[in-house]
């Protein structure tokens, strides 16, 4: 099947009380563990694409890769996404290029500049059949271009300018924040996340999807290879599965997951240099690195509760 957008899915997902994954991808190997995995658990897919990724490896050879992976898993429904717009110039071009959603965040501005922005991007998105996701409140950490607050919880989303936002905008999904951070350094003990405001929005927007993003988890098994392997990883906590899993049986339908991703890669390849000091063969670092990921997504699947879920999704 073609690209599709996250109407189905979000649709099923909210009533069903699970969430789907959305996954940042910068290269094929990435791209080739994720899909490799949603094809094994038959999970429908979100496939992000940052603006850092675009920089990196240009839109051209991002959408050939993902189109390889869509003419070649027909069943699976997959979703191409923009993570992380930040201006309309952007997310037009992106809506232009085939992506099926796009995301607009203009978080960090004030609360009318982020509904005008927001609303320009929908009505441009929305006449071309694509959907958009927005952000209202700001996350903590650093991801790429994306530059956070240092008190999260001083900057949770309001569930009153919640509905507010999302009526004047008509925005098809809002990234809310509830204590979550980006990036690998997100926190230095348990995180405690703001279940009510995910309670209190959910009251007053029955059926909306709310997406969480900064909810990659800092797997302690590939820190410790990291840094058995000649890394330098200080200690830090992700958003632990079980808080994932309950927000994900709540209006929370997708779930951003970037830093675990490179993490997994990061340490198959550290642990082929350090044990095979003679290899130079790409294939036999990224080989190790790609199934590395295949395996941390398939467990990601069910905490997140879309393992098996393809075919309702489509």
């Amino acid at each position: 099947m073609a690209l599709v957008t996250t109407k189905k899915m979000f649709e099923m997902a909210y009533k069903n009380g699970y969430a789907i994954g959305a996954f940042n991808v910068n290269n094929m190997e990435i791209t080739q563990g994720i899909v490799n995995a949603v094809v094994q658990e038959q999970a429908p897919l979100i496939l992000q694409i940052s603006k850092g990724a675009r920089q990196y490896a240009k839109m051209s050879y991002l959408r050939a890769i993902i189109d390889v992976a869509v003419t070649e898993n027909p069943d699976i429904p997959i979703v191409m996404h923009l993570d992380h717009g930040d201006s309309f110039e952007l997310c037009k071009q992106c809506v232009d290029d085939g992506f099926t959603s796009v995301m607009i965040d203009a978080s960090h501005a004030p609360f009318e500049e982020n509904i005008r922005v927001t609303k320009q991007v929908v009505d441009y998105a929305h006449a071309r059949g694509v959907v958009v996701e927005a952000e209202l409140g700001q996350l903590g950490g650093i991801e790429e271009h994306v530059q956070g607050v240092d008190d999260v919880m001083a900057h949770l989303t309001d569930p009153d300018q919640a509905v507010e936002f999302v009526e004047r905008t008509g925005v098809d999904s809002l990234a809310v924040a509830i204590g979550t951070s980006h990036g690998a350094y997100k926190f230095k003990s348990e995180p405690k996340l703001a279940f009510d405001v995910i309670e209190k929005i959910q009251a007053k927007l029955p059926g909306f999807p709310l997406v969480m993003h900064g909810s990659s988890s800092v797997p302690k098994e590939f820190k410790d290879l990291i840094n058995k392997y000649g890394g330098q990883m200080p200690d830090a906590k992700g958003v632990p599965e079980e808080a994932i899993s309950k927000a994900a049986k709540m209006a929370v339908c997708k779930v951003n997951i970037d830093t675990d991703l490179r993490m997994a890669l990061t340490a198959k390849i550290r642990e082929v240099f350090w044990t095979k000091p003679a290899e130079f063969d790409p294939r036999k670092y990224l080989g190790p690195g790609r199934e590395a990921i295949t395996e941390m997504v398939k467990h990601k699947l069910h905490v997140l509760g879309c393992a098996g879920k393809a075919a309702e999704c489509r």
